[in-house]
């Protein structure tokens, strides 16, 4: 009889209540356990550099810049970074994955669907919120569009120009437009570097 190992989790800061409830949540699931809570957003490297958890649950509010997500990702590649957020739209939930995250909720998700997400994080797997109909992109942040995500999967899948223009219908120069726009918008230059942001 195998014993499973728990999922080790760290907790950046959040609003008190937040942050008490996270820790309290975790720490009642057997299968995880938290080895750092209350994490400046100026000690992030360092606490997870120093305790390694396989899942940090990091405060949208918090960070400067999706570049800040990508760098703590390339850093910290074995951690899987679950990101809360009040509201998520999905372009901008998509634009977090693109460039590091594992998971991105809203702060506002049910205690179970948190905790699901941690699982599913744990293991690599994608997650993203339930967004209502209409929902689009907060003003001022430059998130990528419904047709530029999916014009990045493909792209980061290995599929050439001439074949996501085929699979979506479109131009193989408006191809070539919308991948211009996404490598500015995640701030890298090549099919490399983009595939590198998984």
């Amino acid at each position: 009889m195998s014993t499973r190992v728990p999922v080790r989790v760290a907790l950046a800061e959040f609003e008190d209540i937040v942050t008490r409830g996270l820790s309290a949540m975790i720490e009642e699931d057997e299968n995880l356990e938290l080895v750092a809570t209350g994490i400046n957003h100026d000690q992030l490297s360092t606490a997870l550099g120093e305790h390694e958890p396989d899942v940090a649950i990091l405060n949208f509010g918090s960070l400067t810049s999706a570049a800040e997500l990508r760098d703590l990702h390339r850093r910290f590649p074995k951690t899987r970074l679950v990101v809360l957020a009040n509201r998520p739209t999905a372009v901008e939930s998509r634009q977090l994955l693109a460039v590091g995250a594992t998971a991105c909720l809203s702060k506002s998700s049910e205690a179970r669907d948190v905790l699901h997400a941690i699982h599913l994080a744990s293991r690599g797997l994608h997650v993203l919120p339930a967004t209502e109909p209409g929902d689009g992109p907060p003003p001022g942040l430059d998130v990528l569009t419904h047709r530029e995500s999916e014009v990045m999967e493909l792209l980061r899948s290995g599929r050439s120009n001439a074949e996501i223009a085929h699979t979506l219908h479109v131009s193989v120069e408006t191809v070539r437009t919308h991948a211009r726009r996404i490598y500015r918008k995640l701030g890298v230059k090549t099919r490399r570097e983009l595939r590198a942001l998984r």
